[in-house]
């Protein structure tokens, strides 16, 4: 190896092999798509070998890279850590925090809560995402994922923020040309409008009764990935929807919506997500801190 690569370039290199292409790391990092492919070309001269493979189209590591990737991986975590570590003598936390969370949560909840965080703590850099899918916090760099209910991958760990439940709800104008369900198992003979949720079946919803917990298949001609569009597509009256009432809450106090079957209701919490390595992040520990305070007053009281 002619020189030692430098740190910048490392995490560069993480973030074109995360994206597999030049043009999204160099958006996401503010960067030339130029400066970019420079940057890799003088990595690759440093470790004497070729990194990447380039077509027209994306970008994948070569078997060298690969090695590169893990070592990387492993050097920037602990240049973290020690940043971390060096945190905790300080009164300021410092650093860089990339969180994801689905879009219209992200946009209308989190992204103001995050404002409030970074004028409270101006030493962190805070890099929000929103992705309505599921999201690898390891393999894709992120240090939390803001979702809703537990994490189901065992390396991850949770923190509840806020208790959030979801309710069934229609326009007026489609229960009167459809009528209104009487059992959840009507739900199966109506036209639901059904969102993709990120870490859950599609088209089957599970709710707690007056019975305890069923649940039940579900289907219509229309669904999407976005809360925001099923949300508006409900109010045009395509349906019946299950959402969160910081969402549909205010449809509701207007009469745009109305409960269907109001005795039942889907248990479904805030929960701050993360990968246990960085548990001790001292970034990472004031933003769940910060959360845990600011998220209950952002749902308001969920009934129950």
């Amino acid at each position: 190896m002619k020189n030692a690569p430098q740190l910048d370039d490392l995490r560069l290199f993480c973030a074109v092999a995360r994206h597999r292409s030049f043009a999204a790391t160099a958006r996401e990092l503010g960067l030339s798509n130029a400066v970019v492919s420079k940057r890799i070309a003088i990595l690759e001269a440093c470790m004497e070998a070729t990194l990447l493979h380039r077509t027209t189209r994306s970008v994948a590591l070569t078997e060298p890279g690969e090695t590169v990737l893990q070592w990387a991986q492993r050097l920037l975590d602990d240049v973290d850590q020690l940043a971390d570590a060096v945190s905790e003598t300080r009164a300021e936390p410092r650093g860089l925090l990339r969180i994801c969370t689905s879009s219209g949560f992200g946009r209308n909840r989190i992204a103001p809560a995050l404002s409030a965080l970074a004028k409270r703590h101006p030493g962190l850099e805070i890099q929000l995402e929103l992705r309505d899918r599921p999201v690898d916090l390891i393999d894709e760099g992120f240090h939390l994922d803001i979702r809703f209910g537990e994490a189901r991958e065992p390396y991850l760990i949770s923190c509840r923020l806020a208790a959030n439940e979801r309710v069934l709800c229609a326009a007026p104008a489609y229960l009167a040309a459809h009528g209104t369900p009487a059992t959840l198992a009507d739900l199966a003979r109506h036209r639901c409008i059904v969102i993709r949720e990120r870490y859950e079946d599609f088209g089957r919803w599970t709710l707690h009764g007056p019975r305890g917990e069923e649940t039940v298949k579900v289907s219509g001609p229309l669904s999407a990935s976005n809360g925001e569009i099923v949300h508006q597509w409900a109010i045009d009256g395509h349906g019946i929807i299950l959402r969160s009432l910081w969402d549909v809450g205010p449809s509701l106090d207007r009469g745009d919506l109305v409960r269907v079957l109001p005795d039942y209701a889907q248990r479904v919490d805030v929960w701050a997500v993360y990968p246990s390595r960085l548990s001790a992040s001292a970034r990472l520990r004031v933003c769940v801190e910060f959360l845990v305070v600011t998220c209950p007053a952002i749902f308001g009281p969920a009934e129950t």
